[in-house]
């Protein structure tokens, strides 16, 4: 499955995710290959296609979690998984349990405290409990998720527990954020706006942003750059050189229409939703 840009562009000094010809096998079988891609600071960039064709593969060896079978890549540039401390990451959605006793806030701060599920590490000074509760506060002003911070998580709804694991993602105040299907779940309304969030997060704290997604239709306006990942190839490029009719219906092997709205926006119509294509559920 191989790529083709449509970015010939010179690559800035400053790419924050760069993939070079990068192939990916999974149980012995290629899935993928030939993905050229380049993230710059403050872009909203998105892995799009169904289930099944890799989509979460690609996540993993941009976090360090699996090796390529070819290819090159560098994330903040270095190896993948050098910088991780640099690199907020929100995997596939997972719903709470509506008895869950643990506030929102604590679930922020399980982006700093790791296992300990958001409770202050022991030992830690008085300043340094200011400085992680001062973090805390100011990721969940970020995402508009103060007013329900103290609530528990279990009693929220999924537009707010989204919300909430973002910030958990951004709480380290990262300079890459990596999010594996955050609309999944999430009904039309809760799905504009987490996308909404994600480009002003972009926008005004230049944090680059790939996000894995089945459908395009919320982020499209939003994005600067998209890979479409499906049955019949990959192709990588700006939104407007890629969302087109023709080369979705390459893609996909079915007909599937571009269509523009009143107001200029671009609507992908009729990308079906295949069975997975291997055994790794999650690396769709």
């Amino acid at each position: 499955m191989a790529v083709q840009s449509t970015d010939t562009e010179t690559l800035p000094a400053s790419t924050m995710i760069e993939f070079e010809q990068v192939a990916a096998r999974l149980d012995g079988r290629l899935i993928w290959s030939g993905v050229d891609l380049a993230i710059e600071p403050g872009q909203f960039v998105a892995l799009l296609g169904p289930n099944g064709v890799g989509k979460t593969t690609l996540i993993k060896i941009a976090l360090g979690l699996l090796a390529p079978a070819g290819g090159r890549v560098t994330v903040l540039g270095g190896p993948p998984g050098q910088a991780r401390d640099k690199i907020g990451y929100l995997p596939q959605r997972r719903s709470f349990d509506a008895s869950l006793r643990v506030r929102g806030r604590d679930i922020v701060r399980l982006g700093l405290d790791g296992y300990r599920w958001g409770l202050p590490l022991p030992g830690l000074g008085g300043g340094r409990r200011r400085e992680a509760a001062r973090r805390v506060a100011d990721a969940l002003e970020l995402v508009g998720a103060s007013a329900y911070a103290d609530r528990m998580v279990g009693q929220v709804s999924g537009g707010e527990q989204q919300r909430l694991l973002i910030a958990q993602a951004l709480v380290r105040d990262p300079q890459v954020l990596i999010l594996d299907e955050p609309l999944d779940g999430l009904d039309l309304p809760n799905q504009a706006a987490v996308a909404a969030l994600i480009s002003h997060i972009c926008s005004r704290h230049k944090v680059s942003v790939l996000m894995a997604a089945h459908d395009v239709n919320p982020i499209l306006s939003y994005l600067d750059q998209v890979v479409y990942l499906a049955p019949g190839g990959a192709v990588s490029g700006p939104p407007e050189q890629v969302v087109t009719g023709e080369t979705l219906t390459r893609l996909y092997r079915t007909p599937i229409e571009v269509l523009r709205t009143s107001d200029g926006q671009l609507v992908v119509v009729g990308v079906p939703e295949p069975a997975a294509r291997h055994s790794d559920r999650h690396a769709g």
